[in-house]
């Protein structure tokens, strides 16, 4: 963000919470969220995002592919026409592309080797690069790293692929700030670079955070939490709670009574992207959703799981327990 000139960026709501800071922090930025029209799909169609995008004028497009926190993805000829409608009207499309190895709707099989040496069979994977046809002329800017698809987030390695004038004005924005990432943890991360080795760790990471998905998706669904778009990537689902009885169908509530049970969630407002803080959070869409993740150990999963049912069924009994939150000082 450091190194864009005066630009207005387009973004979608809700996603990744770290957006509202980069979004906010340089003020020759100015924020701009396109208004999806359309709150029945997680994912803003083709045509629509083209108009959103001409309409407003914007120069650059922030979003996460797949998305977090709903898990959705933007692929295939919709993910084509995204990238044609950036090349069209030369807009920046900055691609967050960290979660792109976490998939569980492939058709290929999953080889229980892995599939060494079996270029035939691959897991699938998403990424906008399948679609630039010339890397240094179409405005595409595609972030990944270590973090999320290799699960080594104290390696703090990342990678952009751009246009080479776009490289090179990062290079030094990048120099005069932190100096980039440091070289040893790059020659170390050099192996998991190697494609037999993705393979076999992807079919791995999609075969098992699958069964955690399906885990937790059964359990809330008992719970009379309800998930509306099933998640086929990353590791998260985006769940709504207003079912629950009040006050813990508010997702800040539901936070702190799950604290309070050593269970950690993230309230939905969090990915109601906010620069500046211009709006009124009381006024989001997303009060009553909460993002549940299922990248922690299975054990783990279990434990959080049975406190949470402990918690809905203690309002369920108890609803003018001591402590309960009243309106008035909860505004306040």
């Amino acid at each position: 963000m450091a190194s864009l000139g005066n630009v207005q960026i387009g973004y979608f709501t809700p996603d990744y919470t770290a957006y509202e800071q980069a979004l906010g922090l340089f003020l020759h930025i100015a924020p701009s969220p396109p208004v999806h029209r359309d709150v029945n799909e997680a994912i803003m169609e083709p045509d629509e995002f083209d108009f959103q995008c001409s309409g407003r004028g914007v120069g650059a497009i922030l979003m996460s592919n797949p998305a977090n926190p709903t898990g959705q993805s933007i692929e295939g000829e919709r993910l084509a026409k995204y990238v044609e409608t950036a090349r069209r009207q030369q807009c920046a499309l900055i691609m967050d592309e960290f979660y792109s190895h976490y998939y569980y709707d492939g058709d290929a099989g999953d080889p229980a080797d892995g599939g060494v040496d079996d270029n035939s069979n691959w897991p699938k994977t998403v990424s906008s690069a399948s679609y630039i046809e010339d890397v240094n002329s179409d405005p595409i800017l595609i972030v990944n790293g270590l973090t999320k698809n290799w699960r080594c987030p104290g390696f703090r390695v990342c990678w952009i692929v751009a246009p080479k004038h776009i490289i090179n004005m990062m290079g030094s924005a990048g120099s005069f700030l932190d100096g980039g990432a440091n070289a040893p943890l790059q020659h170390l991360a050099l192996p998991l670079m190697d494609l037999d080795f993705i393979r076999q760790d992807a079919w791995a990471l999609q075969r098992h955070f699958r069964e955690k998905r399906d885990y937790l998706l059964k359990h809330l669904a008992e719970m009379g939490i309800t998930v509306k778009w099933k998640p086929k990537a990353t590791f998260y689902v985006w769940a709504d709670i207003s079912s629950l009885p009040p006050p813990i169908d508010d997702c800040l509530v539901f936070l702190e009574e799950c604290t309070k049970h050593k269970v950690i969630v993230v309230p939905g407002v969090f990915f109601d992207i906010n620069p500046r803080g211009v709006r009124n959070v009381r006024m989001s869409k997303c009060i009553s959703m909460v993002r549940f993740s299922y990248g922690p150990p299975r054990e783990n999963l279990v434990r959080g799981m049975k406190a949470i049912r402990e918690i809905i069924e203690g309002w369920k009994q108890h609803p003018e327990w001591p402590g309960t939150y009243e309106q008035n000082d909860y505004d306040s």
